[in-house]
Order: structure tokens, then sequence, then C-alpha cells
């Protein structure tokens, strides 16, 4: 039985890219310029840096949930993302 085990072959034409991790997360929250993002969620970036861990956390849930699923929450529809 165990000889009729063969290693199988996943073919996608995807590239198989990791979860964002919370390190990274993290690294590119404290990489957050002055000004940079308050353009588009009026949050200003001194807030993300000052809750340090929970914020990370959140943040890296958030960024997963929308990696997992492919599609961003309801609430940002026709909000322009990529807009500086």
């Amino acid at each position: 039985m165990l000889n009729d085990v063969r290693e199988t072959e996943i073919q996608t034409a995807e590239l198989l890219v990791p979860n964002p991790s919370s390190f990274g997360v993290e690294m590119a929250t404290e990489k957050l310029k002055k000004e940079k993002n308050s353009v588009i969620d009026q949050i200003p970036e001194e807030i993300i840096k000052a809750g340090g861990g929970t914020n990370h956390s959140g943040i890296h849930t958030l960024i997963n949930s929308i990696w997992n699923k492919e599609e961003l929450p309801e609430q940002w529809e026709g909000v322009d993302h990529f807009t500086y």
C-alpha cells in the first residue's frame, strides 16, 4: 500500500506567495513616513506607531484576511486606495 503513494505535483498559473508575516507588518509600520498614509485613511502614522504590538496584530489580522479572501472589505468599496 505504501508503494502506491506518490508525490502529487500541483500546477498553477499563480505564484505561490506566502501570507504576509507579522514581522513584515511590524517593519512596514515602523517605516511609515509622516503624512504619507493620512491622505488616504485619515489616520496619522504616529497613532499607528504608538499602538505598538496591539496595532501590529490587528493590522496583520486584517491584511491576512484580505490576502486569503482576495477581496477588500465592503466598507472600502469606491475608495481610491492608490491616490497619494
